[in-house]
């Protein structure tokens, strides 16, 4: 089965976001996303779940007025957070076929 990797490049990703190249440098400058290829700037290409990542970023911290600092620390703790999501889901589900599997 071969997977289809679906790329946004920097000037996809800056038009559609309407930021500057500026704003998207303190976001990799913070490990907030991380390109996935280029050798400058212009180069850079995304994941869908890095730029997911960059636009969450930029959206906190232009509507909280917070710092890339504590914008880092959000989206740190907001994967955190999906993460235990996805594990609790996981789990639910072992404990579902489980029980039901002592009920037969």
């Amino acid at each position: 089965m071969s997977t289809t990797m679906i790329r946004v490049t920097v000037k996809e990703l800056c038009e559609r976001e309407g930021v500057s190249h500026d704003a998207l440098l303190e976001v990799i400058q913070h490990e907030i996303a991380e390109p996935l290829e280029g050798s400058c700037v212009d180069d850079w290409c995304f994941d869908v779940t890095s730029a997911h990542w960059v636009k969450r970023a930029l959206r906190l911290q232009r509507d909280l007025e917070i710092d890339w600092i504590a914008v880092a620390m959000l989206i740190d703790l907001l994967r955190e957070r999906e993460a235990l999501d996805r594990e609790n889901q996981a789990l639910r589900q072992r404990l579902e076929r489980f029980l039901t599997a002592g009920e037969g």
